[in-house]
């Protein structure tokens, strides 16, 4: 959930009360005066925060000016400066990390017109700069697919974290599967989950009840689609969902 503080609400143009800033009388959009925020991932998107040149924090505290409601984002996460003539954004030792155009921040990075700022890869926000024009489109509600986030061990399908989260063993199952492009047989499923069991120690009715387990927690979240399809005399293999598949109502 994202929560704007009274500090920092989302704007809302003085000459259209309904809030669609930046745009004019035949949809298109106008330059600004001000720098601005966007959120394009994560939460409501489309909602747009002004900069005022005073620092802004962004993350799960209440004290921060963007309050993001995500365990995996950190309670102080980000902030974002001006310095002398632009805006520069720093990671602030977060657990999850801020990503500058999909690049892991380890250092201050100045801002430039267009920019995306990822935080803990839930959130994405734009940063469009004073004079720029605001962009109308944004991505779709969510993702599409499943992706597996390495360094939380959590697991999002179409955008949304699986809570809770999967079992270690689930989640090793699903890393295998997700990573390796063919079909995975029992052996290697052994080997990648029952990490310290002795070679025939882990019966096929063990495997089988972990790939239904895993399948009930993944159909949970998306019941249109089954991401472990069996093989029958082989074994299994992951089948993500792309943009081109629709979803049924």
């Amino acid at each position: 959930m994202l929560n704007g503080n009274q500090s920092l609400e989302p704007e809302v143009d003085p000459i259209d009360p309904a809030g669609n800033a930046g745009v004019t009388e035949n949809g298109g959009s106008r330059g600004r005066e001000s720098a601005m925020l966007v959120l394009q991932r994560g939460g409501e998107a489309g909602l747009t925060w002004s900069l005022d040149r005073q620092p802004l924090t962004i993350g799960r505290s209440s004290e921060c000016r963007i309050v993001l409601e995500d365990r995996q984002v950190s309670r102080i996460h980000a902030r974002i400066t001006w310095n002398e003539d632009h805006y520069e954004i720093e990671d602030l030792a977060s657990k999850n990390g801020t990503h500058l155009n999909g690049q892991d921040m380890t250092t201050v990075q100045a801002l430039h017109d267009g920019d995306e700022i990822q935080i803990a890869l839930r959130y994405k926000l734009a940063f469009v700069d004073a004079g720029a024009t605001a962009p109308l489109v944004f991505e779709g509600p969510s993702e599409v697919g499943l992706r597996l986030d390495s360094t939380s061990h959590q697991v999002y399908v179409n955008g949304k974290m699986i809570e809770p989260p999967l079992s270690a063993q689930q989640y090793r199952l699903l890393e295998l599967a997700s990573t390796n492009p063919g079909v995975i047989g029992r052996d290697e499923i052994v080997r990648a989950v029952w990490t310290d069991a002795a070679e025939g120690g882990v019966s096929d009715q063990s495997i089988d009840a972990l790939v239904r387990r895993l399948r009930e927690r993944l159909t949970e979240a998306d019941p249109d689609h089954q991401y472990l399809v069996t093989m029958r005399g082989h074994g299994f293999r992951f089948e993500n969902r792309t943009r081109s598949v629709e979803r049924r109502a």
